[in-house]
């Protein structure tokens, strides 16, 4: 059986397409890969691969990747990786079946221990947005007491481009850096975006 008749559709609405994966599709180093090359492909937006529940969730945008150029681009991948061995169970390891795992190895793989690392990995996202939004620095508690509405309104455009640049930052790194022409419209959102901020915090 081909790997491509292994990933089931279990869940599809606009934009949204969820599968369930085999057994050799959850190994660390192949899942980093497969979720890489998804977030490729031109209009997907978002990639989780759950090794622990064997799910794979992508969400994509309708208008530029509908869900049969979604599905042919995920059926080419997927028979790429394959002919290049990747799937290949001799190459995954596994713990012998007569070795116990130990309570800190259990731990590590509870789903509890699933979601702290996704909020690690969510934090330390932020504190690299945070990084970047530092540098357009507001002028302090004197800017609110001489105009409380624009403090304000520039607190809040703070947040935005935060929450922004955070909920995005997975993206920019993996896909709009690697292919900036494919993202043009993306990027030129972007600098729009940082040009109205600037903008707003220049003295009349």
């Amino acid at each position: 059986m081909t790997i491509q008749k292994e990933f089931i559709v279990r869940y599809r609405d606009d934009g949204h397409v969820r599968f369930q994966i085999p057994d050799r599709a959850s190994e660390a180093k192949l899942a980093g890969l497969l979720t890489e090359q998804i977030l490729g492909i031109e209009g997907v937006y978002a990639v989780q691969l759950y090794r622990s529940q064997k799910k794979l969730s992508i969400r994509f945008n309708p208008a530029a990747c509908n869900f049969p150029k979604l599905a042919q681009q995920l059926y080419k991948i997927l028979g790429e990786l394959e002919q290049q061995g990747w799937f290949n169970p001799q190459g995954l390891t596994e713990l012998p079946k007569t070795k116990r795992l130990n309570f800190k190895q259990r731990l590590q793989n509870t789903r509890v221990n699933h979601w702290l690392g996704e909020k690690y990995q969510a934090a330390k996202e932020t504190v690299q947005a945070a990084k970047i939004l530092g540098k357009l620095t507001t002028k302090g508690p004197k800017a609110l007491i001489k105009d409380p509405e624009k403090a304000t309104i520039d607190f809040l455009n703070d947040i935005l481009v935060l929450y922004l640049i955070k909920t995005h930052w997975t993206r920019i790194t993996q896909a709009w850096l690697v292919r900036p022409f494919a993202y043009r419209y993306e990027w030129l959102a972007a600098f729009y975006l940082f040009f109205l901020l600037v903008r707003s915090r220049r003295k009349k």
